[in-house]
């Protein structure tokens, strides 16, 4: 009897398995088909305009970001449906010049933030750029000490040894005739600079006349760590099941990141001397006459700064003389410039640059031809929702302002694609476009604190090229070096053969 008992419910038991199986497979079926009709009709996005396939799924924003060309995608979707775009079931993209201050911009007393999406941050919660509204506070408090202008002057006497040797290296390849591939010696120089600077000794790049290994691995992470911030986003619950097996494909990655960070930061407390570097602002002691950051502060802020402090200015850089060199008669203007404030090259400093208009007139339009971060980095309305572009978003809509696609829409700027410094000096032409649409050091309470650093950086060592010698391409496709790169939060950016000619004038 038990014997029959038992071959009745493992019958039975077999017999139940496809039903499961169908249940399942009709509950994922209908969720799904929930998700479309309420993405479609009742979510509150639903009036916002945008692609069907946009609206009821993450997938194809996150694929366009992972394959490297939503910077294309996100101007497209603006172009054919306006300022105000979803580009996800909670998602939208703004274009209008108006949405950095109404997202970003100085809050009043009482009013919240729109904080940035923490998924993005991971590897450095501790930084200024991922910490919540009260700590960022304190964070910005200790950092800006180092961005002063009084702490720019002491930092010349370091900043200058490596530009320095930079162009000590520009002229051993001048006088064996090679060109050179700028991307990789830009790069050199402010990696060079950042780390005496954030560390208190260089990267060794302009020495080695090389990558340091460290340098080389921080920018393989970028494609793998966006393909796991995507995740975030679209699928938070998803990935926290699998985030763990897809880190252990960066694992030794990000550990020995880590392991270098904590290292040269534990270098650089150890030699216990003052010095006018970021370090040394950041280890100050306050009032109460203890360490106003922790020690894994200290470490994810050095972190930020290595990347924030270096890639954005070499890139910039790289951008700026590829147009120099398709636009002959701006570099001649330049030359012009610098030639009629300086009689020698060593009047050339990080202070004295600042007086050359027409070269803050290149790097603005060089800036927003090829910004150095095309990307956005997302925030999300606080409670209680916002109306902001004439849209009202409801709290948890995650809002992105591409800084390329803002720069490059016809509705900001007259000829968006074409590389003219006078549109920053008043020319009528360009009388009616949004220059408050150009913000690419952003806005508000969280605007980068190296903002004047960067300009000083990209003046002095512009102004020493240009004193120095003539530039153009060695191949003629790269033309149009800053059209059509592919990027993963900073440009994947190809190599820039340049011709080095002294002066004829010399």
């Amino acid at each position: 009897m038990v014997a029959i008992t038992d071959t009745l419910m493992l019958s039975t038991d077999k017999a139940a398995m496809p039903r499961l199986a169908v249940l399942l497979a009709c509950l994922v079926v209908g969720y799904m088909m929930w998700s479309v009709i309420y993405n479609l009709f009742f979510s509150p996005l639903r009036k916002v305009p945008g692609p069907i396939l946009w609206a009821i799924s993450p997938i194809p924003q996150g694929l366009s970001q992972c394959f490297g060309s939503p910077h294309i995608k996100i101007r497209e979707l603006h172009q054919k449906y306006g300022d105000v775009v979803r580009t996800g079931p909670k998602s939208v993209s703004l274009l209008n010049h108006d949405a950095w201050r109404q997202v970003i911009g100085h809050r009043k007393a009482g009013q919240p933030e729109n904080l940035k999406e923490a998924s993005v941050f991971q590897a450095v919660p501790n930084s200024i750029i991922a910490a919540d509204s009260e700590n960022h506070s304190r964070i910005r408090r200790v950092l800006a000490n180092g961005f002063s202008a009084q702490s720019m002057i002491k930092q010349e006497s370091l900043i200058s040894v490596y530009i320095d040797l930079f162009f000590d290296r520009l002229r051993e390849h001048h006088l064996k005739g090679k060109p050179v591939d700028v991307v990789k010696w830009f790069n050199y120089v402010t990696f060079d600079v950042i780390g005496d600077l954030a560390f208190g000794e260089p990267f060794g790049c302009l020495e080695n006349s090389d990558y340091h290994s460290w340098v080389a691995m921080i920018f393989q992470q970028f494609k793998e760590v966006q393909v796991l911030a995507q995740l975030q986003i679209a699928y938070p619950t998803l990935s926290a099941a699998i985030s763990p097996i897809l880190q252990k494909f960066a694992a030794k990655k990000i550990r020995t990141h880590n392991e270098l960070v904590e290292l040269k930061v534990a270098k650089r407390l150890a030699l216990q001397s003052e010095r006018p570097d970021f370090m040394d602002a950041m280890i100050a002691p306050g009032p109460d006459g203890k360490q106003k950051l922790s020690l894994r502060e200290l470490q994810d802020n050095a972190s930020v700064l290595i990347v924030a402090g270096s890639e954005t200015t070499a890139t910039s850089l790289c951008g700026i003389t590829s147009l120099l060199c398709a636009y002959p008669e701006v570099q001649t203007k330049l030359r012009e410039e610098v030639l009629s404030e300086f009689s020698s090259e060593s009047e050339i400093t990080l202070l004295s640059v600042q007086k050359l208009k027409y070269m803050t007139a290149v790097i603005d339009e060089g800036l927003r031809v090829y910004p150095a971060a095309p990307a956005s980095m997302p925030r999300l309305i606080h409670q209680g929702g916002a109306t902001i572009c004439d849209t009202y978003l409801p709290q948890g809509t995650l809002v992105d302002i591409w800084h390329w696609s803002m720069y490059h829409s016809e509705n900001n700027f007259t000829l968006p694609e074409s590389f003219i410094p006078e549109r920053w000096l008043g020319d009528p032409r360009f009388e009616n476009d949004h220059k408050d649409a150009f913000q690419p050091f952003s806005v508000g309470g969280r605007n980068c604190l190296g903002r004047n650093l960067a300009y000083a950086e990209m003046r002095l060592i512009l102004a020493r090229l240009v004193w120095n010698y003539d530039l153009s391409l060695v191949n003629e496709a790269d033309r149009d070096w800053v059209k059509g790169q592919k990027m993963w939060v900073l440009w994947d950016k190809p190599a820039l053969q340049i011709h080095l000619e002294r002066r004829k004038d010399q």
